[in-house]
């Protein structure tokens, strides 16, 4: 006998009724995905944490790359997956991006957890 057969004869089926609460879908799940591998980068929170601290809400690519040393193609890289996911907002001027926290992100970040 197999340890599989062995769990499956020792299951009682009033123990395992299946949930009456439905999972999320799937493509809520790819869109927190999305939202939660934005996060998972150390060099992306570090970004959303300068952009956030910044005096005026907002701060130009230029001034992103010397906190983090990296380069400008890597942190453009960075924080166009950090706007794919609802976190931030781009406006372009001239030559030069600004990013600025979507309002109320943070928030929904938090709330797609507590929702799981």
């Amino acid at each position: 006998m197999n340890a599989l057969q062995t769990v499956e004869t020792m299951l009682d089926a009033s123990c395992c009724l299946p949930s009456e609460q439905p999972g999320i879908s799937l493509e809520d799940a790819q869109q927190r995905a999305l939202v939660f591998k934005a996060l998972a980068d150390p060099n992306r929170l570090r970004l959303l944490s300068i952009v956030k601290a910044g005096e005026s809400g907002e701060a130009c690519v230029c001034d992103l790359t010397e906190p983090l040393d990296l380069g400008q193609p890597t942190v453009s890289h960075h924080l166009k997956i950090l706007v794919e996911a609802g976190l931030l907002n781009r406006e372009k001027r001239g030559t030069w991006a600004y990013y600025s926290l979507v309002p109320g992100a943070l928030d929904r970040v938090t709330g797609l957890l507590a929702s799981l």
